[in-house]
Order: structure tokens, then C-alpha cells, then sequence
């Protein structure tokens, strides 16, 4: 069986102008090796953006009044990545592929009653090996002036997703909408590790994989500029990343180890669970040269040595996430 995916992340204005040259595949050259740049033209929008991603912030902001102070650390949008997995798609075809984003773009614009003219971009990526959504959008909240006493909306991430179980919510809402408009799909697992049969394992495997393809689909950030606190938020965005992509590593090489050492599995589950672990490892080969390079490209356009550019990363920014 496969999951109905949907996860969030959060963006300052800075960070928009990398995630618009991934999403809009303005890039000539992509670190991810899963993208088939002579594809990209299979790629559609279910909402265009004909500007940049900061410019339609700042528009959607003046046009609607937004209320709420913006800093430069401020979280201004936000990104849903909505996916399933290739076998899903594949048993479905191309027209039902397109009725499940659009499917889950109304449900985003219902969703905490976002609206539709909060929504910058909707933009399905078929040139990489499993379809996916990213949509881009304002986290607006509607609440009432306390002196005129009106409905205002206000740019606020923290109130948009406030409470320990909002993202439950997301899940739990994502998927009853999804599997009301006929797929057949099993909600996201939120569930820790334990001991599980074979075919679970499987599953949840399966799932995790998935969960480390949205983990590292906007790694693409390669902003050209001189400007060090431009180089600084971009180097924590993947920095931030592959910490993350590290950990669920672990997590499928735990379920691995497990299902090895405990059970008597059948030979072709453990022969393709071994498959995946070694894509996994040769994928954090490919983060590590990533890292590698981006302190390269930071020292050529600082003109520093890389141990300064260590100690600059190490000290000033903090970036390092436990």
C-alpha cells in the first residue's frame, strides 16, 4: 500500500530565491542526480507565479494589506511538498496523476481557510523519478482587530501552525480529503521504531524513503551573490538538510539492522531492504561532496582559505544542528 505524503517547511525571504530557482528550474545544472534536466518540460503549474517568488510576496502583501512586522529572519512563506510513491503513480496514470495534485491543491486552499490568493506557486515535478508537488505559499491568518473590530489577515507562520498537533492535524486532514476523492492511499506513519513483521517493514520503509526524497528535493540552492548573510542563510538551509536526511538514514539502517539480525525474513525482502540502504549511503556520499563544495564556492568568492572559512561558519552563523 502506498501514503498519501504531504509535509511543510518554512522559508524566510532570503531562503524564497533559492526555492524559486529549484521549483521554477531556472538552474542550468542540478546537484540531485534523480533530476533529468531534458525533462523539465514535462513539468506543469497548477498556479503560475510570473515573477520572482519575493517579488509576489511583496505584491500579495501590498495588495491585500497583510498586516504583520517582517524582519529579515522572519518567516515569510512557507512549502508544502505533496507526493506518494512512483509505484502509485505508475498504477494510475498520467490523468488521474494530475487529478490527485489538483485534488490536493483544493484541499490546501480549504485548509485553515487559506484561500487561493495566498497561494504564490503550485508547480508538479515530473522530471524526477516520483511526481511531486511543491506549492508555495503565505501563512496567513484571519483574525479580528481588536480596535475596529474587523476581520484582518496577518502574515504570521508561528499562529498559522500554532499547537503541538498541527501537523497531526495536517496529516490526519490531508488524507480523509484525498481518500474521499477515490485514492486509494494509506495516511503518512508517525509511529517509532519497533519490531515489525516483514511486509510492514516494507511499508514503512518504503515511506520513509520517500520522507528522505522531500528531505533532499530543494537542495538546488545555488544563489549567485557576494553577499555573505545571503551565503550564510543559504549554507544553514542545507546544512539544516542534510542533518536532517542523516538522521532518517539512520532511522531506515535501524529498521534494516533489525529485520536482519531478528527476523527470519524472506531473502528478496532483506535483498531489497539492502538495495535501499546502499542508495542511502551513496546518497550522503553525494550531500557530503555537497557540503564539501559549497565551502569551496564560499572560499573562492570570500578569497579565503577554507580553515577560515570553517571557523566563520562555525563561529558567527552556529549552524551546526544537534
Amino acid at each position: 500500500m502506498s501514503y498519501a505524503i504531504i509535509r511543510n517547511e518554512k522559508f524566510t525571504k532570503i531562503a524564497l530565491k533559492g526555492i524559486y530557482r529549484h521549483n521554477e528550474r531556472k538552474n542550468n545544472t542540478y546537484s540531485n542526480k534523480d533530476i533529468n534536466y531534458l525533462k523539465r518540460y514535462s513539468n506543469y503549474h497548477i498556479k503560475q507565479c510570473n515573477r520572482s517568488y519575493w517579488k509576489e510576496f511583496d505584491y500579495i502583501r501590498e495588495k491585500n494589506q497583510l498586516k504583520g512586522f517582517i524582519k529579515s529572519n522572519s518567516i515569510v512563506a512557507c512549502e508544502y511538498i505533496i507526493t506518494s510513491d512512483k509505484e502509485f503513480f505508475d498504477s494510475i496514470g498520467e490523468k488521474e496523476t494530475k487529478r490527485y495534485f489538483e485534488t490536493a491543491y483544493e484541499f490546501i486552499k480549504k485548509f485553515k481557510n487559506l484561500g487561493d490568493e495566498y497561494i504564490i506557486s503550485a508547480t508538479v515535478h515530473l522530471d524526477e523519478s516520483t511526481p511531486h508537488m511543491h506549492l508555495v505559499y503565505i501563512p496567513v491568518i484571519h483574525k479580528k482587530d481588536e480596535k475596529s473590530g474587523k476581520i484582518v489577515d496577518k502574515v504570521c507562520a508561528s499562529e498559522f501552525w500554532k499547537g503541538q498537533l498541527s501537523y497531526k492535524k495536517l496529516q490526519d486532514e490531508f488524507y480523509e480529503y484525498i481518500k474521499s476523492k477515490g485514492f486509494d492511499l494509506e495516511r503518512g506513519m508517525t509511529k517509532d521504531n519497533k519490531h515489525y513483521q516483514p511486509e510492514d517493514l516494507k511499508k514503512i520503509t518504503n515511506y520513509e524513503m520517500q520522507e528522505l526524497f522531500k528531505d533532499s528535493s530543494n537542495l538546488e540552492l545555488e544563489v549567485q551573490s557576494d553577499d555573505i548573510e545571503v551565503i550564510k542563510e543559504n549554507y544553514r538551509i542545507i546544512l539544516k538538510k542534510y542533518n536532517a536526511i542523516v538522521k532518517r538514514y539512520e532511522r531506515i539502517k535501524t529498521m534494516v539492522d533489525k529485520s536482519i539480525n531478528n527476523q527470519d525474513e524472506n531473502q528478496e525482502t532483506i535483498y531489497k531492504l539492502n538495495l535501499e540502504n546502499e542508495r542511502l549511503e551513496n546518497e550522503l556520499s553525494h550531500l557530503e561532496n555537497y557540503i564539501k563544495n559549497t565551502k569551496e564556492w564560499i572560499s573562492v568568492v570570500m578569497n579565503w582559505n577554507l580553515d577560515r572559512v570553517e571557523r566563520f561558519l562555525d563561529n558567527y552563523s552556529k549552524l551546526r544542528i544537534k
